[in-house]
C-alpha cells in the first residue's frame, strides 16, 4: 500500500510540475515582446503635418503668434489649429515640441515606421486607417461642408440635390474625395487635388463649380478668399452622410504605443467641443491670408 501510494504521489508531482510548465511558457512569451516606445523617452514629442493646410496647419516666416521652428528649415515655421493643440499636449507632459514636415501620403507611412512620434494634421479617425495606426482623441468634431463662389449659380444650394450637374473637386486620399462626393448625384468629379490650397486654388480660378472640405477648413477659406461662400446642409434631410469616424479628427501614433496613447488622451479627451472651437477661431483669427 505505501508503494502504491508512493507511486501515485510522484505521479500527482510530475502532474503538477507539467502543469506549472505549461502555464509559464506563455508567460515567459509575453514577458519577452518588446514594449513599443513611447518615443518621448528624450523629452521631445516629434509630429508630422503638411504645414500647408490652414487652419489646421501651415508654414510662415516668423514665430508670430506662437509659431514653432520647422525641423530641418530656416526660418521657416509652423502655426495652425495642429500646432496649437501640440503646444497643449507638451505642456501638460514637460516636453520640448518638434515639428516635421511632410506630405499627406506620408503621414501613415512615418509613424508606422517611427520617422516621428505622432501626426497632428487634421486626419479623419478612419477604420482603414485605424488598422494600421491607433488614434488618441478626438481633438476635433468637423462637419463636411461644400465651398462655392459668391457669383456661382450654385451659390443658393439648400441641399446636395442642388448641386446636381456641377463640376467638383476635393483633396485626395480625403473621404472629402472618396466617401463625399460621390453621395452627389450627377456631379461631374474631376481629378483630386494634390492638398487643400491646390482644391481652394481650383474653385478660386473656376476650374470647378465647388469643392467639398470640412467646416474648419471652410471656414478658413472663407476668412482667406471673401468671394468663397460656405453651403453647410447639417440638419436638413439632404445632407452628406458621415459616420463619426468621417468627422472625428484624431491624431495617431504607432500601434501599441500606450504611453504616448494615455499621455496625449489624458490632454485633449477632457476638451469639451466648445474648447476645440474656441481655439479653431484663434487659428482662423491669425493664417495668413490666401496661404
Amino acid at each position: 500500500m505505501r508503494r502504491i501510494a508512493a507511486v501515485v504521489l510522484t505521479l500527482v508531482m510530475v502532474f503538477a510540475l507539467t502543469a506549472c510548465g505549461q502555464s509559464a511558457a506563455p508567460a515567459s512569451t509575453a514577458a519577452a515582446e518588446p514594449a513599443v516606445p513611447s518615443g518621448v523617452e528624450d523629452g521631445v514629442l516629434t509630429i508630422a503635418m503638411e504645414c500647408d493646410y490652414p487652419p489646421y496647419n501651415w508654414t510662415q516666416y516668423d514665430d508670430a503668434n506662437g509659431a514653432v521652428p520647422i525641423s530641418g528649415t530656416s526660418g521657416e515655421y509652423a502655426n495652425g489649429y495642429d500646432v496649437m493643440i501640440a503646444k497643449r499636449i507638451c505642456e501638460a507632459n514637460g516636453w520640448e515640441l518638434e515639428i516635421i514636415r511632410t506630405d499627406w501620403d506620408s503621414l501613415v507611412p512615418g509613424v508606422q515606421t517611427g520617422a516621428y512620434d505622432a501626426v497632428i494634421a487634421g486626419q479623419s479617425m478612419t477604420a482603414d486607417r485605424a488598422e494600421v495606426v491607433d488614434f488618441a482623441g478626438p481633438y476635433l468634431y468637423a462637419t463636411i461642408v461644400c465651398l462655392t463662389l459668391a457669383d456661382s449659380p450654385y451659390a443658393n444650394a439648400k441641399g446636395l440635390s442642388d448641386l446636381a450637374g456641377g463640376s467638383c473637386t476635393s483633396q485626395l486620399a480625403t473621404i472629402w474625395y472618396d466617401t463625399m462626393l460621390p453621395q452627389i448625384q450627377g456631379a461631374d468629379i474631376r481629378p483630386g487635388a494634390a492638398d487643400a490650397p491646390a482644391m481652394l486654388m481650383a474653385l478660386e480660378t473656376g476650374t470647378v463649380d465647388f469643392v467639398c472640405t470640412d467646416m474648419p477648413t471652410a471656414l478658413g477659406a472663407v476668412a482667406a478668399y471673401p468671394d468663397m461662400v460656405l453651403l453647410d446642409f447639417s440638419g436638413s434631410d439632404d445632407d452628406f452622410e458621415a459616420s463619426d469616424e468621417d468627422v472625428n479628427i484624431g491624431i495617431s501614433m504607432m500601434k501599441g504605443n500606450t504611453a504616448l496613447f494615455e499621455a496625449i488622451n489624458a490632454v485633449v479627451l477632457p476638451m469639451t467641443t466648445d474648447d476645440f472651437n474656441a481655439i479653431m477661431a484663434d487659428a482662423i483669427a491669425v493664417q495668413p491670408m490666401n496661404s
